[in-house]
């Protein structure tokens, strides 16, 4: 295969579109605490001083939408007006309707919520079973987080990404080629011009964020860009808007494989969008963990109305010990691919999905997506 070069960028949690999907997962998270059966396609749009939630709801419970808004901004870390974005004094405004009878009607017994196609995927180059660039950049930004939070650099801002080059040989993982940080930041660390940040300002960011999570990747080659405009002080909702779903190829494997489409943040398990996208990177990982394959992408498709999908495609890139064929007729054996059975076999009717809005999707242990418990029954059925 040669030798290649591949990036992928990660965002903080206060980057404006990682502020609305947060708010918009905490919308469905409410929701699922009061009644499991509710749905959600909630949306959240920021800007200068003001939040718009909306979108469609039906619910037994009641949604406090501006609390639930303002403890988000609030805990994200927007808590003083030199970041531009106050949870205090930003308007809110609620445009929230019921969902379409006409969808609901399908989704009731048992059907997609919509049309689409879902993609998972799984690699062995990670413990995390996902392609290096798109971890260490997520990484970076919850170092990034960590580092400001118990004030070791009390000047950064919540707003911040996060970018990783990695040098690949062969197919293999190589080294970090380059490293891009922008981090948002108070005045004081201005040199004399106020146009650029210190030398010092910018050695310490390396020293305390990109140090930590890169070591053993980094070499005396790797390149360092942090801040390359110079400064980073107006950041947040105040220097860009943000919508929900705006960072799809962040939320799933940075652009190493295709992307099914559809966004995540603030819809219901129902909708096959979320929940199907996760089934199959539990399937992927499963497949890739029993080492039978060292990459696996599976394609699930879905029709609105329909429970079963209209279509299963398995790709392992000609990494694969077995014909591809073997894998689809254990995944359909072995895997309920409906909604409900979706719903069932990743427990996903609970208040989860406000910790998935930041730092990824995949590659965390505390989902149910990435459990390893079909690693052993699918060995039997292939063996």
């Amino acid at each position: 295969m040669g030798k290649l070069f591949f990036s992928s960028e990660s965002v903080a949690e206060g980057h404006p579109d990682k502020l609305c999907d947060q708010i918009s997962d905490a919308v469905l998270d409410d929701v699922l605490r009061q009644d499991v059966h509710g749905r959600v396609a909630c949306e959240t749009y920021v800007t200068m001083g003001l939040v718009i939630v909306g979108g469609e709801i039906t619910t037994r419970g009641y949604v406090d939408i501006h609390n639930i808004a303002r403890n988000v901004i609030r805990n994200v870390g927007y808590t003083h007006p030199r970041y531009g974005f106050d949870f205090q004094t930003c308007a809110i405004i609620n445009t929230i309707h019921n969902q379409s009878p006409d969808i609901a009607q399908g989704v009731d017994k048992g059907g997609a919520g919509d049309q689409g196609t879902m993609i998972g995927y799984a690699c062995s180059e990670t413990a995390e079973f996902m392609p290096l660039p798109i971890m260490l950049a997520h990484k970076l930004v919850m170092r990034m987080a960590q580092v400001r939070r118990d004030g070791i650099l009390q000047y950064l801002g919540p707003d911040g990404k996060s970018q990783v080059t990695v040098e690949y040989d062969d197919g293999k993982p190589r080294r970090v080629d380059s490293v891009v940080l922008a981090c948002q930041h108070t005045e004081e660390i201005l040199d004399s011009t106020k146009d650029f940040i210190t030398k010092q300002a910018r050695q310490e960011i390396i020293d305390n964020i990109v140090h930590p999570v890169l070591n053993e990747w980094i070499d005396k080659d790797t390149k360092y860009y942090i801040n390359e405009t110079g400064k980073f002080i107006i950041g947040g909702p105040q220097s860009d808007t943000g919508m929900t779903g705006r960072k799809i190829i962040v939320d799933t494997y940075g652009g190493m494989v295709p992307h099914g489409g559809g966004a995540f943040s603030g819809k219901d398990p129902t909708k096959v969008d979320r929940s199907a996208t996760y089934m199959a990177r539990y399937i992927a990982k499963n497949i890739v963990a029993t080492g039978l394959a060292q990459r696996c992408l599976l394609q699930l498709a879905y029709v609105i109305g329909r429970p079963e999908p209209v279509s299963v495609m398995l790709d392992t890139f000609n990494t694969s010990k077995i014909p591809e064929e073997k894998f689809i007729a254990a995944v359909r054996k072995n895997f309920d691919l409906t909604p409900q059975g979706i719903i069932r076999t990743l427990d996903l009717l609970k208040p989860i999905y406000q910790k998935t809005a930041c730092c990824g999707h995949f590659g965390r242990s505390d989902f149910s997506w990435e459990r390893l418990d079909k690693v052993r029954s699918l060995q039997k059925e292939l063996s």
